[in-house]
């Protein structure tokens, strides 16, 4: 199972993943809380979620998060992968998930996730993390809080710098 860090009240936290992964060819596991892909979810989430099962959707970076608005009340997570590190899709999912579709669920950062992006993931809204470098809780924490000032809103709602000046 991946580590996951999590951000609570503004401190990060390592946890035991509650959540499984099912792959797309695998079996669902009797397990009370899934990650599925949106093309299975389409095809099994009802069912999973009228048995009282906790789901979530994985969605990859080519696919469109609006696509999930009707369901997101119903979900407990959203899994935004980031396939490689240079690929930054992921970000404007997790603002649009935040800002616009108002999802106040945990939106994950799973994939090619380092703790150099913890500042900008934090900032877009995601609020937990399956790191693919092995760091720890307080590793990312560091990193989180590394930018004392910031220079434009986001989903974090801090303050920026010219409203601080004033």
């Amino acid at each position: 199972m991946p580590t996951l860090i999590k951000l609570t009240g503004g401190a990060f936290a390592d946890l035991d993943n509650e959540f499984v992964h099912v792959a797309d060819e695998d079996d669902a596991p009797n397990v009370d809380a899934v990650i599925l892909s949106f093309t299975r979810f389409q095809a099994e989430g009802e069912a999973l979620l009228a048995a009282g099962r906790k789901v979530g959707v994985r969605l990859e970076s080519d696919q469109a998060v609006e696509d999930l608005a009707y369901d997101l009340p119903r979900l407990s997570v959203v899994a935004l992968a980031f396939p490689k590190f240079r690929d930054g899709r992921a970000f404007t999912s997790a603002r649009l998930l935040r800002e616009r579709l108002g999802f106040t669920g945990e939106v994950r950062a799973v994939g090619d996730v380092f703790r150099e992006q913890a500042g900008f993931m934090v900032r877009c809204g995601f609020d937990a993390f399956e790191p693919s470098d092995g760091s720890t809780a307080q590793e990312w924490g560091t990193a989180a809080g590394r930018f004392r000032h910031v220079y434009q809103r986001a989903a974090d709602d801090r303050a920026p710098a010219f409203e601080e000046r004033a």
